[in-house]
């Protein structure tokens, strides 16, 4: 049997950190490579992901000055070339130089403040510090504001990205940052046309997460950008899609409307199931034919209602297709279903389950069946 992949060994292993410990050794007078590689592959094993970088910071600071400004100087030094100004997307550094944004954190966020947000201005080219300027934001919200105004307009696309990453509302693994969407709302004005989709991606998902509560302000930013014409249409309409994805889910009639999708329009359906019931880990086929009246776009998705323990219901959305229904001929759309047994967001119970087709946001057709395990 394969051995299952670590992501945490994959990122800090004797290769990784030697290499960390190699480029400290050349910047820094003094510092033992040996010394630090050997304490901090001791410690790895028993910690997770985070964890093995505060370890990891733990060991470094052993061996740097204890004057933050020193220490500072010291982590600049040490850092490799930035990652390639070329590049548009998905160069996201290496997690070993995420440990110059813990230091900035525990030793620059009380006193040293604007020393320390410089230094995540240098590091954050080489790996993202959406997480570690989280804390000043909350300590120092109006100065740190202030800052992300001006890195908003940096030629680096790292040092844009941070802009929006650092400031999101659920930004995942992070600590919740204290700020009002009002707060956020200059920074995505300034973002939105960016050239590079490294940041207008971080905008979209930024939106996202604001459309899960304020799901008003989204769609109305997402219109005044399209009027405004600053982005290029089809960079527009593929963030406004990404940033709607959450709310067309929940069939939100202005999210759907942005898209073009009406829901004023009566779509039947007839929907068939291949079977009344299905095992865990085989596959649910159904059948689902629409018509309607005129021609029309249709963004179709499925809901699958399912049983929890103590006779409570959940429910997961999954995408079928976007197509056009013509008003002269029907559309017939099938799939298979995997009902997967390791499912990482909820777990199967055997009993009655439902399927619902959704149109435009509006439910057309449904169909139980039975799970089995």
């Amino acid at each position: 049997m394969a051995e299952k992949f670590s992501l945490k060994d994959h990122l800090f292993n004797q290769t990784t950190l030697g290499q960390l410990a190699a480029e400290f050794a050349a910047a820094v007078p003094g510092f033992d490579a040996q010394r630090f590689q050997a304490q901090a592959l001791s410690g790895l094993a028993e910690r997770e992901l985070l964890a093995r970088l505060e370890w990891m910071a733990d060991c470094l600071e052993g061996q740097l000055a204890d004057d933050f400004a020193t220490m500072a100087d010291q982590l600049e030094a040490a850092m490799p070339a930035p990652l390639d100004p070329a590049l548009k997307d998905d160069d996201f550094g290496q997690f070993i130089h995420a440990l110059p944004g813990i230091l900035a954190v525990r030793h620059g966020l009380e006193a040293h403040r604007d020393r320390a947000l410089d230094l995540l201005y240098q590091a954050t080219k080489r790996f993202s510090m959406e997480f570690y300027i989280r804390p000043f934001l909350n300590h120092w919200p109006d100065e740190t504001l202030a800052r992300l105004a001006q890195w908003a307009e940096d030629p680096n696309y790292h040092v844009r990205r941070l802009v929006s990453e650092g400031t999101r509302p659920k930004l995942p693994w992070a600590k919740s940052v204290q700020l009002e969407t009002a707060q956020r709302l200059p920074l995505l004005e300034k973002l939105h046309s960016d050239p590079t989709r490294y940041v207008t991606r971080s905008v979209a998902n930024h939106l996202n997460d604001i459309a899960k509560t304020e799901p008003e302000i989204v769609t109305g930013m997402l219109r005044s950008w399209g009027d405004a014409g600053r982005q290029d249409p089809k960079e527009l309409a593929w963030m406004t899609r990404h940033s709607l994805r959450s709310l067309v889910k929940q069939g939100h009639q202005g999210a759907l409307g942005l898209l073009g999708y009406r829901g004023d329009i009566v779509v039947d359906a007839v929907l068939t199931l291949d079977a009344d019931s299905c095992r865990v880990g085989e596959r649910l086929g159904f059948r689902c034919v629409l018509s309607a009246p005129q021609d029309l776009p249709v963004l179709v998705d499925y809901r699958i209602i399912f049983a929890r323990s103590g006779g409570k219901t959940g429910e997961k959305v999954f995408k079928l297709k976007a197509t056009q229904i013509s008003g002269a001929q029907p559309v017939t759309l099938t799939k298979q279903h995997l009902l997967k047994g390791d499912a990482t967001t909820f777990t199967w119970h055997a009993g009655p389950h439902e399927l619902v087709v959704q149109v435009n946001g509006q439910d057309v057709a449904r169909a139980g069946f039975e799970v089995v395990l």
